[in-house]
């Protein structure tokens, strides 16, 4: 299984030029969350976790780094209401689990329900 974590970083060509090397990531962990127009070299904003998602060539994507704590001015939960519906046009396997909730990174049918709908 190849697994690629982003840590805090921005889109760019990066993305792309490691799928290019790598051909094919199974598991992309991407910031996706605590961002801001101003913070885009460091902090990926949703369309950009995609965009990041389609370069690496990844096969899944587990979104991190939101609905933890408030550093951005975005509701806790605009990251995963975004991501969610900006992936409509790119359709790529979301992993979002709720927090605390065990993945088997190997399990590639799993389906998440967006839990994140209707808590305040």
């Amino acid at each position: 299984m190849t697994i690629y974590i982003g840590g805090d970083s921005g889109y760019d060509t990066h993305y792309a030029e490691i799928g290019n090397k790598y051909h094919s990531i199974d598991l992309a962990i991407l910031d996706n969350g605590q961002y801001n127009e101003a913070w885009k070299y460091i902090h990926n904003l949703p369309e950009d976790v995609l965009k990041a998602g389609k370069d690496l060539k990844a096969k899944r994507i587990f979104p991190v780094h939101s609905s933890k704590f408030a550093l951005a001015s975005h509701p806790w939960d605009e990251p995963f209401v975004k991501l969610t519906e900006l992936n409509k046009s790119y359709n790529i396997p979301l992993v979002i689990p709720i927090i605390g909730e065990i993945v088997t990174l190997q399990d590639t049918t799993r389906r998440f329900k967006q839990w994140w709908v209707g808590v305040k």
